[in-house]
């Protein structure tokens, strides 16, 4: 059964070059509250403050807040990319993070050699090496691209690779960040069924998104993030009550049902 705890964590970044005075009093308007200093004596923001919360299989959780609330900050720690300066995370499960189009990717080795560590990552036998060549190759439709250093691909053709890879093997955690809900619409119509099956899979999911509709077809619970707390947690649309306008909760709600 998968687990991921999180419990108490806080998460600050220093600031450099802050020194003149204009700049103290931009970075003092931005940061609303969210000032610190660290041990070094270096000014910081503090990006996440004393957060809690558990989730365990059957949890579906959409985090939702404005921009700079800590949802990515938040994902990023669970997927051990940032580490607390307080608290811990407990995580019981293969995790998955769709978090960054070209996370986990190489780009000095070709898309092939990246899909082959990969499975070597994950403990693939052969054989099980050769199918997840051959599901991604057939998904990301890249063809001879494959032979050639991830380098030299553009953006779309790093998200197809990426895309692809993360959601060929089954995850027991997943998060996901909202970047992989806006990709163009021919790779979104190819990937809606890979991403609903992927997400169906998982025990936990948790995603981070301001799109109301995926929160409510996908969610059972929702974290409301606030300059770096939480600020509410609960069913979907008690959360989104509280967090939306009265006109844009009665629009997504009509969404929902429709």
């Amino acid at each position: 059964m998968a687990r991921l705890i999180v419990d108490n964590i806080s998460i600050s970044f220093p600031l450099y070059h802050v020194e003149s005075r204009s700049l103290k009093k931009t970075v003092l308007a931005a940061a609303s509250g969210r000032l610190g200093e660290d041990k070094k004596h270096r000014l910081t923001v503090e990006a996440l403050r004393n957060v809690s919360f558990s989730l365990h299989s059957g949890d579906r959780v959409g985090f939702i807040g404005s921009n700079g609330a800590g949802k990515t900050t938040l994902l990023r720690a669970m997927a051990g990319i940032y580490e607390p300066v307080s608290g811990s995370i407990t995580i019981d499960g293969a995790v998955t993070a769709l978090l960054d189009a070209s996370q986990g990717l190489n780009m000095d080795l070709t898309g092939n050699e990246n899909i082959r560590l990969r499975a070597l990552f994950s403990g693939f036998a052969e054989a099980q090496i050769k199918q997840l060549q051959a599901d991604v190759a057939a998904f990301a439709g890249l063809d001879q691209f494959l032979d050639l250093p991830v380098r030299t691909y553009s953006s779309g053709m790093i998200i197809r690779l990426g895309f692809g890879l993360a959601t060929a093997i089954k995850p027991q955690i997943l998060l996901m960040d909202e970047w992989l809900l806006a990709g163009d619409a021919s790779f979104m119509d190819k990937a809606k069924h890979r991403l609903e099956t992927v997400v169906e899979g998982a025990e936990i999911l948790v995603l981070s998104s301001h799109n109301t509709d995926i929160i409510l077809r996908w969610c059972n619970r929702v974290i409301w993030m606030d300059t770096g707390r939480v600020r509410a947690d609960g069913p979907p649309q008690e959360v989104l009550a509280a967090y939306l306008a009265p006109d844009q909760f009665a629009h997504a709600m009509a969404g929902a049902a429709g």
